[in-house]
């Protein structure tokens, strides 16, 4: 009867355990602030935040990363799209997005009408990541001084399910 219990009591709090971990690391909750991200994110869409890939590998060439610039505690999280990293040569050339002087066409960032920092070549520092909204037109990202190269200890994580609402619910790419 006793080792019954035990077994059971021990299941519980594996169960437990595993739940409180898969929150963790892959429940948090962020809400999209503003349409830098449109099409892909909406303003007040809800994702998930997966914060323990970073901590397996680093972030790769178009993920959705959430971050606080310049790790400000009092400043709400931004969602961008990684474009640039450790080593690279970001440019915008007549409203493209220019990589080691290649074109990026297969990311889904629009025409950018103002370059910012990005009118003349930036080299990605290692350990950081250059990002830029989908929209780039609404969005402070990289381009910006305020905002600039994003380190990787200010990365929270990688965005990667929207929750709500319901019509956008879905996983991200």
């Amino acid at each position: 009867m006793v080792g019954g219990i035990l077994v059971w009591a021990l299941q519980i709090a594996v169960v437990l355990v595993l739940a409180f971990l898969l929150v963790y690391y892959g429940g948090e909750q962020i809400r999209n602030v503003g349409n830098s991200m449109s099409p892909t994110l909406a303003d007040g869409d809800v994702v998930l935040v997966n914060r323990l890939i970073y901590k397996l590998r680093s972030p790769q060439m178009g993920d959705l990363v959430v971050f606080k610039p310049n790790g400000n505690e009092n400043s709400h999280f931004y969602i961008k799209r990684v474009v640039g990293t450790p080593g690279d040569t970001v440019q915008i050339i007549e409203g493209f997005l220019y990589v080691n002087e290649e074109l990026v066409t297969d990311l889904p960032v629009s025409r950018v009408s103002s370059p910012g920092m990005a009118q003349e070549p930036v080299t990605v520092e290692e350990g950081s990541y250059f990002v830029i909204g989908d929209n780039p037109d609404s969005s402070e990202d990289s381009r910006h001084a305020d905002v600039g190269n994003v380190r990787l200890e200010d990365i929270e994580g990688q965005a990667w399910y929207i929750l709500s609402p319901s019509e956008h619910r879905g996983k991200l790419d």
